[in-house]
């Protein structure tokens, strides 16, 4: 019966933790969340705030998720070097598995993403990956935090007798609000700012990587494969790609998108220009904008990640992935990519967050 399915969503307000709970929940699953803080979230039957880092904590705290069937971990901790990023990252979720020692766990999801295939923050593309990106590739040498995450997963799963997934999105696309990884929501604040300012809408990042074909992954997209996968018995144990299923290149996307609010694409300067640097005066800028047209007061550096956009942007190298495994198995969502940008765009206007 559905009622018995209780989901454990960790990382519940972030992109990929927010899309999963509320889907999971439209599908008459119960939904135990946790953050480390305490969230008044509509789709969570029961919230709990944790620090996963504090051992002890987790432990007393997660005694109120004993009765969870399935583990969704979508959630990580940037560190100051990949070293302290595999320690965190690593007993977060030996933590989690330890405070849920006495819970009847059917299966539990990984959501890491690309740096499987590129290498960590430390060693970014230091070894050239292969395109399309292939669930079969061996690991990369050296650290890597979603490593050490899928050996605390892989562990856990062989002592305790339940099946696994883990999911490797690429740029994750959806509506959330003080999420560090947001591209939808950067270049919706950034769109809004040249439109306000008369600036050129120019491509901020590498010219190998506004000529190249890429793909995104719509955060819906994600949340039905996480179900999928969860459900589905011939899909235990597999790493998955999870992308809309469709490629673009920037050179296209940036012209829809800057068609969606009504901006001319200006010439690309063929080297990066990067976001932080344009943007270094967008929380003056974006105060006149708010006050303008009566926006949410939320203040612009919570609403962009002007870094991360760069950092995605500003790719020296092709990025696009294969979805195999699923695709074999008969997952088949899509999603068409500049329709995850509309959609988000939509809801921010929708929600006077940027302007109409």
């Amino acid at each position: 019966m559905k009622s018995k399915n209780i989901a454990l969503i960790v990382g519940a307000t972030g992109l990929s933790g927010s899309y999963t709970a509320q889907r999971l929940k439209q599908d008459g699953w119960t939904v135990v969340t946790v953050s480390r803080s305490a969230v008044d979230l509509d789709w969570s039957d029961r919230h709990i705030a944790v620090d996963l880092e504090d051992s002890a904590a987790s432990k007393l705290a997660l005694q109120a998720a004993s009765d969870v069937t399935h583990v969704f971990y979508c959630t990580w901790s940037r560190q100051a070097n990949e070293e302290e990023n595999v320690r965190v990252n690593a007993l977060m979720i030996e933590n989690l598995f330890a405070g849920l020692a006495d819970a009847p766990i059917q299966h539990a999801a990984l959501v890491t993403g690309l740096k499987h295939y590129l290498g960590s923050f430390d060693d970014y593309a230091k070894v050239l990956p292969y395109t399309p990106f292939m669930e079969s590739s061996p690991r990369l040498p050296g650290l890597n935090f979603y490593y050490a995450q899928e050996d605390v997963l892989f562990d856990h799963a062989a002592k305790r007798g339940f099946t696994w997934s883990v999911h490797r999105p690429h740029t994750m696309i959806g509506f959330v609000i003080g999420n560090a990884m947001n591209m939808a929501v950067t270049l919706a604040v950034y769109a809004s700012i040249c439109k306000h300012t008369g600036r050129p809408f120019v491509y901020p990042g590498s010219p190998e990587q506004y000529n190249a074909v890429a793909d995104v992954t719509d955060a819906r997209v994600l949340a039905e494969q996480l179900l999928w996968s969860a459900t589905t018995p011939e899909a235990a144990n597999m790493p998955f790609n999870t992308v809309n299923g469709d490629l673009f290149r920037w050179t296209w996307l940036w012209a829809q998108i800057a068609g969606y609010f009504g901006l001319e694409v200006a010439t690309y300067p063929g080297q990066p220009v990067p976001l932080e640097q344009q943007m270094a005066d967008a929380p003056a800028v974006w105060a006149e904008i708010v006050a303008k047209h009566g926006l949410q007061d939320i203040a612009v550096n919570k609403l962009a990640s002007w870094w991360h956009s760069d950092a995605d942007l500003g790719r020296t190298l092709e990025c696009f992935t294969d979805m195999t495994n699923s695709r074999t198995l008969g997952f088949t969502a899509y999603q068409q990519s500049s329709h995850s940008f509309f959609d988000v765009f939509d809801e921010l206007r929708a929600r006077r967050i940027i302007p109409s």
